[in-house]
């Protein structure tokens, strides 16, 4: 069986979190090209904050690196949501599987793999799309959070 197999046997379920993947994948990889220039980005940052005259800078800084999360909850929210919609895929697959027994009987064991089948497909769908996103997440919440106490250093140090 080949990947688009797969996709098809898990159903709207599995459509839906390729939608949310790919969603994911284009800001994962729109923030990663703004977060790999950091220090020209520090740097942009600071000119910025040296030219106009802020009461508190670090009011100023949260601000500016707030406006660089922008985004992020996206890529948190598909990381959360994703492996709840595998699980709804295994209670419909499971589900499937009981009605079938229902329907026909434990004689043939085939009748009822067609809903086992679609639960652990939407449950490993669930868990490819939230793995990678969870670390994403992560790793861009760590870039931004030391960017941030960098900054704060630094525009300390230049007012003393």
């Amino acid at each position: 069986m080949n990947l688009i197999d797969y996709i098809q046997k898990g159903g709207v379920i599995v459509y839906i979190l390729l939608i949310l993947n790919f969603i994911g994948y284009i800001i994962i990889i729109y923030k990663g090209l703004i977060l790999i220039k950091k220090s020209k980005l520090e740097q942009q940052i600071c000119e910025k904050l040296k030219k106009r005259a802020y009461k508190n800078k670090d009011d100023a800084v949260d601000f500016e690196v707030s406006k660089l999360e922008s985004g992020l909850n996206v890529i948190k929210n598909i990381a959360t949501i994703s492996p709840l919609l595998g699980l709804l895929g295994t209670v419909v697959g499971i589900l499937k599987s009981f009605e079938s027994i229902s329907a026909h009987g434990l004689g043939n064991p085939s009748v009822f793999s067609g809903g086992i089948s679609i639960a652990l497909i939407t449950t490993v769908a669930g868990l490819i799309v939230a793995i990678p996103h969870y670390l994403f997440y992560n790793y861009y919440i760590s870039i931004l959070n030391r960017l941030e106490i960098t900054l704060k250093n630094t525009l300390s140090n230049n007012i003393k």
